[in-house]
């Protein structure tokens, strides 16, 4: 196409010649351009400002292409909600409430727990009419909901909403993680306690608690002054130290009583030096150690972030640091809990889980789920932190069958059986709480094959827009003889763009005072 000025002149040349009475519509149709040649496709990048005719670059190349069926829509593919076949469903994060979701999936794959959860007399459930939604009242009727869904749903993740708030936890605050897990827990073992069943009385002890005694011993007469107590983790220290090991034996170190600290004995009748150490008695099913990575700095007056590396087994012997009893003290590592950041008040929370039935090992990530490769845990981007290079660290050499990180906040251990029944791995949920899972699948299904419909109907609209495009396309430029109409260019966008949002044609910005075409406006 020739420049735009030498449209300009070629448009008004025949003004030097022609008397103003002389003017025809020859001279008229020159000075509107009306013969000027369309543009081909490819011939120019934008549409020409000189010439009316060109109808390139105006939005016809998404109709004129390579039909592309995403662009005839602006609704996600409902598929991308669905659970794929033989995968884990994922917990919507509902804010700041990843550290929840993380607890939530480690005890749902404590499988002893969930088979106590599914026995949970739960009337309300059993007798729920299924032409409304069960709304779940009590925490043990959510969660029980919960690992039924998170069990047989066929949603890729589940809204926890119900419990986060009946928990009245604050989605918009990240809380303390590990407060989180023994208040949770204690208020779990208060609701089971009551029921009437033996075996879900005391399933959370069963599990998760263990006891040791604060021994205080008398230097002067010997006496020993045991105070029992019960846990549901260890909380060890881990400031300088570089192994799991190391941690626990700190925790049971034996520790001084004197000066101003000393024991008041009560067969001496007075203060006396002493010594006071913790003997671990028995031991839980489900051992949970409970890493402080949150200090207090007094300096600061505020809670710090330790980052320090420590290296754990994937097989743990508790045998030694177990006084008395003769029990089965072999641990298997069962789950990792990381919290992502340099900061104890900020950050990210994500659970590796192994999986009871295969031994593979997860990540759950909120909605994302991810399979290790292999059967192995890989901590790998979870040791990632933003730091700066003065304070980054290098990672210690693991040995074969440890792991090391700095971001572990919790390590949960399963006790080692002989043999692994799989009738005790494999269980079906019950009746009542499968009915109500296929009630939530059947409005998934509903929201799905509606989603799917919609998607269908914007794209048929999309490719019959296509083929209307494509048949005009061609009509548009003006020929010899036939006769034509001035179409604003910007409402041919709009119309290209999307025909059912646009308005009638007004061409009353382009008039001059005669309320004809102004003609230094024709080729807008």
């Amino acid at each position: 196409m020739a420049p735009r000025l030498q449209l300009e002149k070629d448009a008004w040349r025949w003004a030097e010649m022609v008397k103003p009475e002389d003017i025809t519509h020859e001279h008229i149709e020159l000075a509107y351009r009306i013969a000027v040649l369309a543009c081909k496709r490819g011939t120019c990048r934008r549409n020409c400002k000189g010439n009316p005719n060109c109808l390139v670059g105006i939005g016809e190349q998404s109709w004129l292409g390579e039909i592309d069926e995403n662009a005839f829509h602006n609704i996600d593919d409902p598929n991308s909600e669905r659970r794929d076949k033989n995968t884990f469903v994922g917990l919507t994060n509902l804010g700041a409430t990843c550290y929840v979701n993380t607890f939530l999936q480690v005890w749902f794959h404590n499988l002893e727990l969930r088979r106590a959860l599914y026995r949970f007399q739960n009337s309300r459930a059993e007798g729920h009419n299924t032409d409304s939604d069960y709304e779940p009242r009590t925490i043990c009727e959510h969660l029980q909901y919960l690992f039924a869904l998170l069990q047989n749903s066929n949603r890729r993740y589940i809204d926890p909403s119900g419990l986060v708030k009946a928990l009245g936890l604050d989605t918009g605050q990240q809380q303390d993680a590990q407060e989180f897990s023994k208040l949770f827990l204690s208020l779990l073992e208060d609701t089971l306690s009551k029921q009437k069943d033996p075996n879900l009385q005391n399933v959370i002890q069963q599990q998760f608690c263990g006891q040791f005694s604060y021994v205080t011993v008398c230097n002067q007469c010997g006496r020993e002054s045991p105070l029992p107590s019960r846990f549901y983790e260890l909380e060890l220290n881990i400031q300088g130290h570089r192994n799991l090991t190391e941690c626990v034996t700190e925790f049971l170190k034996e520790e001084k009583l004197e000066g101003d600290n000393r024991y008041y004995c009560e067969s001496c009748q007075s203060k006396q030096n002493a010594t006071r150490r913790i003997k671990l008695q028995s031991l839980p099913r489900t051992l949970n150690f409970q890493l402080m990575r949150f200090v207090f700095d007094r300096q600061s007056s505020h809670k710090k972030k330790l980052n320090t590396f420590i290296s754990f087994p994937e097989v743990l012997d508790m045998g030694p640091f177990l006084e008395g009893k003769e029990e089965e003290c072999t641990y298997e590592l069962s789950a990792v809990l990381i919290h992502r950041g340099v900061s104890a008040y900020s950050g990210h929370y994500i659970a590796h889980v192994r999986d009871a039935h295969t031994n593979d090992w997860y990540k759950f990530n909120d909605e994302e789920i991810e399979k290790m490769e292999g059967k192995k845990l890989q901590l790998g981007i979870e040791e990632d932190i933003a730091e700066t290079a003065k304070s980054q660290t290098r990672k210690p050499k693991c040995s074969k069958g440890y792991h090391c990180s700095r971001n572990a906040y919790m390590l949960v251990y399963k006790r080692q059986t002989e043999e692994i029944d799989q009738t005790e791995t494999i269980f079906e949920v019950p009746a009542f709480l499968q009915k109500l899972v296929d009630q939530d699948n059947k409005k998934f299904e509903e929201w799905y094959n509606e989603m799917a419909d919609m998607r269908k109907q914007s794209v048929d609209k999309g490719k019959a827009k296509h083929e209307e495009v494509k048949e005009l396309y061609e009509l548009l430029p003006t020929e010899d003889g036939l006769s034509y109409e001035f179409v604003p260019l910007e409402w041919l966008k709009k119309w290209l763009d999307d025909s059912t949002a646009i308005k009638e044609i007004d061409n009353s910005q382009f008039l001059c005072s005669h309320g004809k075409l102004n003609i230094a406006l024709a080729t807008k």
